[in-house]
């Protein structure tokens, strides 16, 4: 992948965020516990979940939670608060995300299988993108206003935010995870296979 061609990035997480709210919000926490599951106490914690309206499976189907943690970067969400023109710049706790680190510009696209690795053991396991939706739009519209007082919509903020919302995962290995920890990312490579 042209945009990591190192096989690791060094970043340091900023804020770590859980929450059960309604509206997908979480609340800062001094630390988080990454348990085989996901952060305990949080809302995506669990083995399985039910399909949304517009997967390939059907909605409300049991399948796997291949989102047990979300995760965003300090610069990508001051890009979309920049192109937002907001008076007030997106918090990672309005997004729902459980983890904002910094020193990874291009966060949102760190291939599947790349790895974060914490000081005390923790592994996280990026599955894939976190595509923007308007549910999440319309929750920014309601929170924040622009410099001109242009009204916001929820299409502006999707499109917006597309290939920039962070990244969702699994835990690979538990451990806990604070601010002002180093994270090491081991970008996932793509093997060479000799084909005969």
């Amino acid at each position: 992948m042209k945009k990591f061609p190192g096989k690791t990035l060094a970043g340091k997480v900023v804020s770590v965020h859980s929450g059960n709210n309604q509206d997908l919000s979480k609340e800062a926490r001094e630390s988080l516990s990454a348990e085989i599951g996901g952060f305990a106490g949080d809302k995506h914690q669990g083995f399985i979940r039910k399909a949304w309206e517009g997967e390939w499976e059907p909605a409300d189907t049991l399948r796997r939670n291949e989102r047990q943690w979300s995760g965003v970067s300090v610069e990508e969400l001051a890009f979309i608060s920049e192109h937002l023109a907001l008076s007030e710049p997106l918090a990672p706790e309005t997004l729902g995300a459980n983890l904002c680190v910094e020193g990874i510009p291009e966060f949102s696209l760190l291939p599947k299988g790349s790895k974060l690795v914490f000081p005390s053991g923790a592994v996280l396991l990026v599955e894939e993108c976190n595509p923007p939706c308007v549910e999440m739009g319309a929750q920014i519209v309601t929170k924040h206003s622009t410099h001109s007082g242009e009204p916001l919509t929820p299409a502006v903020w999707v499109q917006l935010a597309a290939g920039r919302r962070g990244v969702i995962g699994v835990v690979d290995v538990p451990g806990t995870i604070k601010p002002g920890d180093e994270v090491e990312v081991r970008v996932y490579q793509q093997p060479a296979i000799a084909m005969l």
